[in-house]
């Protein structure tokens, strides 16, 4: 007699649903991690990170960039995920290269059967002249379809940040990502931030906090707040469950709480959830190999969902939403694809 395993009926629902959505990554840096960056590397605190990997972007070539992007999309595909979005470097260092790779990667996504789109990562900020420039040119010519957001690049001008890249993307028409409290900290309120900010650009039901993990480590009537706040901006919410496991320990008093989005409150107060891998086998996430049911159960697991509707949501349909899958009206090449649910 067959038991009864409601993880392969959840899986196979999202897969009849039309497959997942990778709601958020970093295709450019993906199988960058080597034997000896493991040793150097792999252990420093993230804003490290953001420099080392300054080296890579210097030597690595459009088509390097081509390479791994291409083969992050074919390993989507064979993990069950049918539309992705994925952050690509935009900064004096890299210039425009991976983002032409991205381009590139577009085109033959759409041989193989998958839907890709493209946000920029500002990792340098967004104040510097010339990281405008590059930001101006490249949404000139139409280089990606979300505005990408790292308002910690801009250290001590967060504000200025979330404001300029609001006001991009209500100049040019386009949804807004921005990764906001990453670090599991009180200290952090850019989710917040980021709630007044959309309602002051008029940009409601445009934008997206990837992460805002932070949130847990607030009290119950701050994040009340900050919730309703999230509800008149129409702030949708991108959470990579395995992304901030690994979160430090520290001796940091707050709320116990796991170090992952908080998305059970989150679907409490009726706001959109979906679900992205971030990093794939690079110095952020060695490990990682960005299965969408690796995300899913963490996130099931870690905030206690079980309700399949919104877990099919959250791995689907929000993700459609939130990445503008369906501003395009892509019907999407599901039925290209050809493989099972995946699970032995």
């Amino acid at each position: 007699m067959t038991h009864y395993d409601p993880l392969y009926e959840l899986y196979d629902a999202i897969w009849a649903a039309g497959g997942f959505v990778n709601s958020h990554a970093h295709f450019d840096r993906a199988y960058t991690v080597s034997p000896q960056n493991m040793k150097d590397v792999v252990y420093n605190h993230l804003h490290q990170k953001w420099k080392y990997v300054d080296n890579y972007k210097r030597t690595a070539t459009e088509d390097d960039y081509y390479h791994n992007i291409k083969n992050a999309i074919l390993n989507q595909r064979d993990l069950l995920t049918t539309h992705c979005l994925s952050f690509i470097d935009l900064d004096p260092i890299v210039g425009d290269k991976a983002l032409k790779a991205a381009l590139r990667a577009k085109e033959f996504a759409s041989q193989v059967g998958m839907n890709f789109n493209i946000a920029c990562q500002t990792l340098k900020g967004v104040m510097p002249y010339e990281c405008q420039v590059l930001l101006a040119d490249s949404m000139e010519k139409d280089m990606f379809d979300v505005v990408g957001s790292l308002p910690g690049a801009d250290k001590g001008n967060e504000e200025k940040h979330i404001e300029y890249v609001l006001l991009l993307g209500s100049a040019y028409n386009k949804r807004v990502h921005v990764h906001v409290d990453q670090l599991n900290t009180a200290a952090e309120k850019e989710t917040e931030l980021l709630a007044r900010k959309t309602i002051k650009a008029g940009m409601e039901g445009r934008v997206s906090a990837v992460h805002s993990i932070s949130l847990a480590c607030h009290p119950k009537w701050y994040r009340k707040e900050v919730y309703k706040m999230s509800q008149d901006a129409g702030l949708s919410f991108i959470a990579c469950p395995t992304a901030w496991i690994d979160a430090r320990r520290t001796e940091e008093l707050a709320p116990i709480h796991n170090a992952i989005t908080p998305v059970d409150e989150l679907l409490e107060h009726d706001l959109v959830v979906a679900i992205g891998s971030d990093n794939i086998h690079d110095i952020y996430k060695p490990y990682s190999t960005g299965d969408m049911r690796t995300e899913l159960r963490f996130l099931l697991e870690a905030t206690h969902i079980y309700n399949e509707t919104a877990l099919i949501k959250i791995a689907r349909s929000n993700g459609l939403d939130v990445c503008g899958f369906n501003d395009e009206d892509e019907g999407g090449n599901i039925g290209d694809i050809t493989c099972g649910s995946g699970i032995d």
